[in-house]
């Protein structure tokens, strides 16, 4: 059965069966002429099972489990009954708190206050982390945004137009310790922005895919990873053109400058996301 067959069978767009085959939810056989997947009524049952499934809110690492008979699936379902109810209990909570709002004529953001409604606000704000993580993305959107990217671009565009002239005809490309261990023509400075411009347009939609049902971020933390690749490319062409000079000569200086920029994105976001009170 192919592919095509098996959207009209299920319903199922071959995005979702994709990835489903990706997350080794399923593996179907491939057609020994041509390589082509053949996918048999066994494959197709579990695509059915599996999407149910994630209809009831079951993450894929659950499904997971319960194919590879890590967990029972009377296990899995029990996990994901406590956690919708205690989903139901905060909707609820919410529900009861707008409908005294309603009822106490609150009609202004001047007039209300806050402590009317509950007592100790610390325990409230902590109950509420999760709420309060999507505000905190905003440090994904601002280092991921498209204005950071622009200037990233900018700045490897500009390095590379005003130091073309001033460079030997063939400049390191690659690096060994010390030494360069591989060369290319000047030109090649020209790389690391179109490298920019390249991530961000062929890179970013696969990384937006991936990230689909891994993550509510997902296209706050697609971009993120993409300016954080076009700052890589332009810490290797500043270190180019710093080694061509002269000035620096150990290649551990752009990895250790690369990583320590990377543990502070991880960190910040991190805390971002995590680690601050509302």
């Amino acid at each position: 059965m192919t592919i095509k067959e098996v959207e009209e069978t299920t319903g199922l767009s071959r995005s979702h069966i994709r990835f489903y085959e990706k997350e080794k939810l399923f593996c179907p056989s491939r057609d020994g002429r041509n390589g082509y997947r053949d996918y048999s009524e066994e494959d197709v049952r579990a695509i059915q099972k599996i999407a149910f499934l994630r209809t009831l809110g079951i993450p894929v690492d659950g499904i997971r489990k319960v194919i590879g008979h890590e967990k029972e699936l009377r296990q899995v379902l029990e996990e994901q009954v406590r956690s919708l109810n205690a989903q139901e209990e905060a909707l609820k909570r919410a529900k009861e708190l707008c409908a005294r709002m309603i009822k106490n004529e609150e009609n202004d953001f001047e007039s209300f206050e806050v402590e009317r409604y509950i007592g100790k606000l610390p325990e409230y704000w902590e109950e509420n982390r999760r709420v309060f993580a999507a505000d905190a993305a905003g440090f994904f959107c601002l280092w991921g945004g498209a204005v950071v990217w622009g200037l990233l671009v900018m700045a490897s565009l500009l390095t590379a137009v005003l130091s073309y002239k001033g460079l030997p005809e063939r400049i390191p490309v690659q690096w060994s310790g010390e030494t360069a261990s591989s060369l290319a023509d000047r030109g090649w400075i020209f790389a690391y922005p179109a490298a920019c411009v390249l991530v961000r347009f062929l890179l970013r939609p696969f990384l937006l895919q991936w990230l689909e049902r891994r993550t509510v971020f997902r296209k706050s933390m697609a971009d993120y990873i993409t300016n954080y690749l076009c700052f890589v490319a332009l810490s290797a062409e500043v270190f180019t053109l710093l080694f061509t000079k002269g000035i620096v000569r150990w290649v551990g200086v752009l990895l250790v400058a690369d990583g320590a920029v990377l543990a502070l994105l991880v960190f910040c976001g991190y805390r971002a996301l995590y680690g601050r009170r509302p």
